[in-house]
């Protein structure tokens, strides 16, 4: 078999496949087994049909036919893989020439036409220079954290007084639509400003008074009504607020291990800067791809593109959205770009995923959509989907490769230690 590729433009091309009668004997005699299997011949068992017997009955033309027909991929990837084509999409084929009945040797000649993964030089990766942001721990950052903390160690006190952001509440709920009542909750906790509920709702028990009550226009968030617009009628039952212990040695040794507030407020300091120096390194990650994309100049295949924004833009129920189109649009092209160049690392540094760690990719996975582990390897797997997740997570080391082999310093000029 051989092979003409021409490039019709970056993204697309055309194969000419030929396959001589060498190259196609092996299909025909798959061909004639499958056609034994199917067919009963009396005198002979099933897969035991002598060929010759089943020109006769079946038709050597229909017998080549499915030789074609079953074999056409096999040529077609062999082509791709010959060739280092990677597809975007299915081929388009025309069978320009093909052996028959009386012309057995003749030669199979096969045109397509593809979308495939664009060539480009991929830049130097390694080594970069990458310039981030400094890390800075404000004291606001400090007391932000402190109050958190001290939050954890408060307690609740009942106040005589009007409801006002922050408060915890009792309170009882009741909806009804068109004068009917539709469903009602009892004795609910809610901290007002905490955007828990219901829209509306906040500013409903702002400066509310225990034993008061009142009503708002909201839409439901559960039910069978959810999505729907109703009456809501709320009754304020206490108000509480929260007291907070003062912030002096004894609260530090009560909410940490260390015995003086100084050396909480120095401990926090450490952990904020950590948190922050994170952030720098996802800052490195995000202008080392960038820069990649930028140096590449990877052509993007606008049926790929295409196709998968019309599936996006489906999803939301938004095809006709312009707007929104060229915003979705752009976020693909650049995911396109990236995955290319992740791709081109994996395979120049021969990243592999160890089970391991596709196992605890899985997992987290399964964590965010709310799934049970083994469930959704389950899934994954009859729908045969593991293989791209594999991919994903290649992708993902590739970044840490980039990040890791990297030069990275604050605008300051101080250096930033990447920590896997």
């Amino acid at each position: 078999m051989k092979t003409d590729v021409k490039r019709i433009n970056p993204t697309r091309v055309k194969l000419t496949i030929t396959v001589d009668q060498s190259g196609f004997k092996p299909a025909l005699d798959r061909a004639y087994k499958a056609v034994a299997q199917q067919v009963n011949i009396p005198g002979f068992r099933k897969g035991k049909v002598p060929s010759q017997v089943l020109d006769q009955r079946v038709g050597k033309d229909a017998i080549i036919a499915q030789a074609i027909n079953d074999g056409l991929d096999n040529f077609y990837r062999d082509a791709l893989r010959e060739n280092n084509l990677r597809p975007l999409d299915t081929p388009q084929a025309d069978i320009k020439s093909a052996p028959s009945s009386t012309e057995l040797d003749k030669e199979l000649i096969v045109e397509l036409e593809v979308e495939v993964e664009p060539e480009f030089k991929m830049p130097t990766y390694k080594g970069m220079t990458v310039s981030v942001e400094p890390v800075k721990v404000a004291q606001l950052d400090i007391e932000t954290e402190l109050d958190a903390l001290r939050a954890r160690f408060g307690t609740l006190k009942t106040v005589e007084r009007a409801a006002k952001k922050g408060d915890f509440t009792t309170i009882d709920l009741s909806a009804s639509m068109d004068g009917k009542p539709i469903d009602t909750a009892t004795d609910i906790s809610y901290e007002i400003g905490s955007n828990q509920l219901l829209d509306g709702i906040d500013e409903a028990l702002d400066t509310l008074s225990a034993g008061e009550s009142t009503t708002f226009r909201s839409k439901l968030v559960g039910g069978e009504f959810a999505g729907k617009e109703a009456e809501v009628a709320v009754t304020l039952k206490a108000v509480k607020e929260r007291e907070l212990p003062e912030l002096n040695d004894e609260f530090a040794q009560l909410a940490s291990e260390f015995d003086t507030l100084s050396e909480l407020k120095a401990d926090l300091e450490k952990r904020i800067e950590k948190q922050l120096a994170r952030k720098q390194v996802l800052q490195a990650r995000d202008k080392i791809v960038e820069e990649l994309i930028a140096q590449a100049k990877i052509p993007t295949s606008d049926v790929a593109i295409e196709r998968e924004v019309n599936a996006h833009l489906e999803g939301e129920g938004r095809l006709q959205d312009d707007a929104h189109r060229k915003e979705v649009t752009e976020e693909a092209e650049r995911n396109f770009q990236t995955r290319l160049i992740l791709d081109a690392v994996v395979k120049a540094e021969e990243i592999k995923v160890q089970d391991r760690e596709l196992i605890d990719y899985l997992a987290m996975m399964a964590a965010s959509y709310g799934m049970d582990p083994n469930e959704f390897i389950k899934q994954i797997s009859n729908s045969g989907q593991v293989p791209a997740y594999v991919s994903e997570l290649a992708r993902r080391k590739a970044v840490d490769f980039l990040v890791a082999n990297a030069e990275i310093s604050d605008t300051n000029g101080k250096k930033v230690e990447y920590q896997a």
